[in-house]
């Protein structure tokens, strides 16, 4: 009897071997080689097209290694009130930050505008906030002046927004760009000024919002 007792309970602890397996193993429930989960698993799809879309003018978009949830940032809106990210939610974001001193922030800004104009509606918006922090009236001055008609005017006066995103992107220069997906999560970065109305920019875009080429 002793000997059928033992028998019964080591089949007993097997099966549960086997069902642990069948639930870590298979990954259903956590632990290493698991599915992926979290606020941006379902944002993988759209980080592998812009991978592979990030060329020509656009090749200094850094796809990354997992789409992360954007950073929590407050500024100011076309009409002066207080906004952020997450209230354009359901959109694909490309957030630029620009600021007056910044020589290749200008440069790249009518390039910007042209993405707007082309692309943007429902699902798509360029969100280039303005990061000067005295003179308060000459950004938007410039914008005139340079003949930026398609990009809808943001702006941190505060300064409160460049270090977040700098830490964040891991980017220490001007201009920084995020590519955020209409979830919230940030699919890419660039750090510098890119070409962004050019065949390879839009087709990034179109890459991103999956719209096709």
């Amino acid at each position: 009897m002793p000997i059928r007792t033992g028998l019964i309970a080591g089949m007993g602890i097997a099966a549960l071997g086997l069902a642990g397996f069948a639930l870590y193993g298979s990954g259903l429930v956590g632990g290493n080689g698991g599915l992926a989960s979290g606020p941006c698993a379902g944002s993988a799809p759209a980080v592998a097209r812009i991978a592979a879309a990030a060329k020509g003018e656009v090749a200094g978009m850094t796809a990354l290694p997992r789409a992360k949830p954007a950073p929590d940032i407050a500024f100011k809106g076309p009409d002066g009130g207080e906004t952020s990210l997450a209230a354009l939610k359901g959109r694909v974001v490309l957030m630029n930050l620009w600021a007056t001193w910044c020589a290749p922030c200008k440069a790249e800004m009518p390039a910007l505008d042209r993405l707007q104009g082309a692309l943007g509606g429902p699902d798509f918006s360029v969100v280039a906030i303005n990061v000067d922090t005295r003179n308060l009236d000459k950004p938007a001055e410039w914008l005139k002046q340079a003949g930026i008609q398609h990009l809808p005017f943001y702006a941190d006066p505060g300064g409160r927004v460049l270090p977040i995103v700098q830490r964040d992107a891991d980017s220490a220069g001007l201009p920084t760009t995020l590519l955020i997906d209409g979830a919230g999560c940030t699919l890419g970065v660039m750090k510098g000024p890119a070409d962004w109305s050019s065949p390879a920019g839009l087709a990034l875009i179109r890459a991103a919002v999956g719209r096709g080429s």
